[in-house]
């Protein structure tokens, strides 16, 4: 049993009593190396805690002559993102860089200088870093860090030996959790590329696999059933525009395609108009197309009253709301609003009313409308179900490997005799 003594550090609590105790600035110089030049390429960026290689041809439109701003780091550097502070979501801020390449100023690049393993410097940093510590070195308030105030965070020194083994036991388990992780994230995918396929199939071919077909005239869907019509969005769609009420709330609709109160799901990361310029009132079940996220699957039936910009179009009709909802839906999964776009924005398009009024509609009966809701509905409703489930098992994982990488970087546990 080791000797343990106190970290100093109220969040750690008691470490090795052979560890030794520094600020970054003791084992850690900043990497300042400008690509004058630009005769570096190999453009490397920090994503979900790896420092990875970039397309420098498709970095934006950047011309390779403007990366003589970057820095040129060298593999054994670590990588860190010292902004956004305040969003406790992004608690991947830390990474090793295995490769000489260039990286955005932006970004701090620690160079070792001192005899050290970098791999357990990245890991500590990690665990500093989902406990929250680089958020409160800027008391909670300020966004961002440079180097001179990270330098003086307050790290720890196993003995390099020590060192080696914890980075080579952590290399090894974190890469059977994140195998386990991308699994599941590969099961949820598939399930979520299933959902859209029963929608886009169920609203164009309907339930009857022996039904009589006939060319719908309609270039995305092919052949529909033959007792089916196709009319336009101006004869069976309503555009409305309500007022506001005293008391209205914000309502978003979001790309996942539900239609809320910004409030039920988050405050952050919007922008707030003063003075709300055409702003116009929603009912429960109304039906909501967002006008330049609808391409993206943001088109739903609201669950709220409340008010919202005029960029979304609230819809009525006399069809079921939910049929008409997810052959929308089945359209954007198809790309076609984007294949129908006619401006210069990537990944977006226009889906104002005029837009939505011209475009041509399968329209079954109204009981049958109803069936293929009930269908999809019910469909979904269960793989949501697995879905839900395999998420909370990647939460658990999640958590496993963030107190796995806490309890050996701070000496709580010995790596195991091989």
């Amino acid at each position: 049993m080791r000797t343990m003594k106190d970290s100093g550090l109220s969040w750690v609590g008691k470490i090795p009593s052979d560890w030794l105790a520094h600020p970054v600035y003791y084992y850690f110089g900043e990497r300042k190396n400008k690509n004058i030049f630009g005769q570096e390429d190999n453009l490397l960026s920090l994503s979900y805690g790896r420092v990875i290689r970039k397309d420098i041809n498709t970095n934006g439109g950047l011309l390779p002559e403007s990366f003589n701003t970057y820095n040129i780091v060298e593999a054994g550097d670590i990588i860190i993102r010292p902004t956004d502070l305040q969003n406790d979501k992004k608690s991947l801020r830390t990474g090793l860089c295995l490769e000489r390449g260039i990286i955005t100023s932006a970004y701090i690049a620690l160079r070792p200088i001192r005899r050290l393993n970098s791999g357990f410097f990245r890991y500590l940093l990690h665990a500093y870093d989902i406990s929250k510590v680089f958020y409160n070195m800027g008391n909670g308030v300020r966004q961002g860090l440079n180097f001179s105030e990270f330098s003086r965070l307050m790290v720890f020194e196993p003995p390099i030996e020590i060192q080696d083994k914890i980075t080579q036991y952590l290399d090894t388990a974190t890469a059977k959790v994140d195998e386990i992780i991308s699994d599941i994230q590969t099961q949820i995918d598939t399930l979520e590329q299933y959902k859209r396929s029963v929608i886009t199939e169920t609203v164009t071919k309907g339930l009857n696999p022996n039904a009589e077909m006939k060319d719908s005239g309609i270039e995305w869907i092919g052949d529909m059933p033959a007792h089916w019509d196709v009319i336009r969005g101006k004869y069976i769609l309503r555009y409305m525009q309500k007022p506001v009420r005293k008391d209205d709330g914000v309502i978003t609709c979001f790309r996942d395609g539900e239609v809320t109160l910004r409030s039920n799901r988050r405050e952050d990361g919007f922008t707030m108009s003063d003075k709300e310029i055409g702003y116009q009132g929603i009912d429960v079940g109304d039906l909501v197309v967002h006008g330049m996220d609808g391409f993206a699957g943001a088109i739903g039936i609201s669950d709220s009253r409340g008010k919202a910009s005029p960029v979304l179009n609230v819809l009525d009709t006399k069809q079921n709301k939910r049929y008409i909802m997810y052959y929308l839906r089945s359209m954007a999964y198809s790309d076609v609003f984007l294949a129908l776009a006619t401006g210069i924005r990537v990944r977006s398009c226009d889906l104002r009313w005029n837009k939505l009024a011209e475009l041509s509609y399968p329209v079954p009966p109204l009981d049958e409308q109803k069936a293929i809701v009930e269908h999809i509905d019910a469909v979904l409703a269960k793989a949501d179900a697995v879905i839900s489930d395999k998420k909370a098992q990647l939460a658990t994982l999640d958590e496993y490997k963030k107190s796995l990488i806490f309890e050996y970087v701070t000496g709580k546990k010995e790596v195991p005799l091989s």
